[in-house]
């Protein structure tokens, strides 16, 4: 039985990977699930500089999943090459670091930290806020896309991952764009904007008053993302959004998805990358299916 899947040239021994800010750099599950039983860790976005986050309260649990208004906090790439590398090198895993940034210089700057590091994959987070256009997410605009990722894809020495923002009236537009621009894959979807008012205090109850989406609820919505985008383009597609388990996760491979990630399930099981693969070759087993590119994109 073969797991074993391609994404721009790098094998993964299986299709799961973890979900950019649900998995932090892998120290926090490590005590909790074997590492070395996923295909690629993708840690949490890496900022040319440390950021602070968003103030609290900043995470609310939601019917169906939860919201997120964090703010990309982190202590900054050289952080990252110093402590996070040597760590997760200790493991059988990729590394794919998520870049994110609030202008396109700052973008660059942290690929060209990374330049002759030892990861495996980039990840261009473009759901970030473009300061320079007041505060507009680059993935919203095909344009903005475009140039962003043409420019990023100027100083990466590894294969660029672009992740997309849901938070668009068409998919495949942004989708084209990135691919235009010189994107070697895509991981979709990143989380839907939402909100939650608490009625006793009459207040929000994240303090930036809306924040992102994600969890089970999410799925059907990830899950047709992924069907149109793989349909429209030939680069490697990665499916995330509400996968908690094996047969999520095949739904996403049968819709066209080459790897899946595994996001907010984290939350609620730490050892959910380690069920979702036992659950993928189970179904593998059962239905006599000999290698998992078999049912890729299965469906019409």
């Amino acid at each position: 039985m073969n797991t074993k899947v391609n994404i721009c040239g790098v094998e993964l021994k299986n299709p799961i990977m973890t979900a950019s800010g649900t998995f932090g750099s892998g120290r926090e599950y490590s005590e909790l699930t074997d590492l070395n039983k996923i295909g690629a860790v993708v840690v949490k976005g890496v900022a040319a500089k440390p950021w602070q986050g968003n103030p609290p309260p900043r995470i609310a649990e939601v019917y169906g999943g939860m919201l997120n208004s964090v703010g990309l906090q982190n202590p900054g790439v050289d952080y990252f090459i110093e402590n996070d590398i040597p760590f997760l090198r200790q493991y059988d895993t990729k590394i794919v670091v998520n870049v994110c940034g609030h202008s396109i210089d700052q973008y660059k700057a942290v690929v060209k930290k990374l330049r002759g590091r030892d990861v495996d994959l980039l990840e261009l987070n473009i759901s970030c806020p473009n300061v320079d256009e007041g505060g507009m997410a680059f993935g919203t605009d095909p344009v903005m896309v475009e140039k962003v990722v043409s420019e990023v894809k100027k100083e990466a020495d590894k294969p660029l991952i672009v992740k997309l923002s849901p938070n668009v009236t068409d998919i495949t537009a942004t989708a084209k764009a990135a691919v235009r621009g010189g994107a070697d894959a895509l991981s979709l979807i990143n989380t839907i904007t939402g909100m939650k008012i608490d009625i006793h205090r009459r207040a929000p109850v994240l303090y930036r008053k809306i924040g992102g989406m994600s969890g089970p609820a999410v799925k059907p919505i990830a899950l047709r993302m992924v069907y149109e985008v793989c349909k429209c383009v030939d680069v490697p597609v990665i499916g995330m959004g509400g996968i908690s388990n094996g047969e999520d996760a095949i739904e996403f491979i049968m819709a066209g998805a080459t790897a899946v990630a595994i996001g907010t399930a984290n939350f609620v099981n730490p050892k959910a990358t380690a069920d979702t693969l036992k659950g993928i070759e189970e179904y593998m087993i059962e239905n006599g299916i000999e290698d998992i590119c078999q049912i890729r994109g299965i469906i019409e």
